[in-house]
């Protein structure tokens, strides 16, 4: 199938389906006239792709793991031991970003919480803070 067909089957843009090539995550054979043409597998690969970058993966963490996966129907399933390390690494990362996000929040809370509230007659106006 060529990547307009790919681009329909798995809702990802032709853009976007170009970037995975670029970066090393898509591999589609080429016509002679130099065409791309993916298979069955692409629309596994595409589909994995996409739940790992939905995971929090990077493209490039991506591109690593992917050679050590299976899609067992599901989506990808790790298929060597040695990609534990890797994958704690990124569960790691994702509690850090988790807990920033965290910590903004609850600084926004706060921003909410001290905001006074505007005055119904008049809520265009701009209450200044007094030093």
């Amino acid at each position: 199938m060529r990547i307009g067909a790919l681009s329909r089957r798995t809702g990802v843009s032709q853009r976007l389906l170009r970037y995975y090539e670029e970066q090393g995550l898509l591999k589609p054979q080429r016509r002679a006239s130099g065409y791309r043409e993916y298979d069955e597998d692409d629309v596994r690969t595409v589909r994995s792709i996409r739940m790992l970058l939905g995971a929090g993966l990077s493209t490039r963490t991506i591109a690593g793991l992917l050679p050590c996966t299976v899609d067992d129907g599901t989506g990808p399933v790790p298929a060597c031991s040695g990609l534990l390390p890797d994958l704690h690494r990124e569960r790691e990362r994702i509690d850090r970003a988790v807990a920033d996000l965290l910590t903004a929040r609850a600084a926004l809370d706060a921003l909410v919480a001290a905001t006074p509230q505007a005055d119904p007659d008049n809520p265009d106006a701009c209450l200044k803070a007094v030093p």
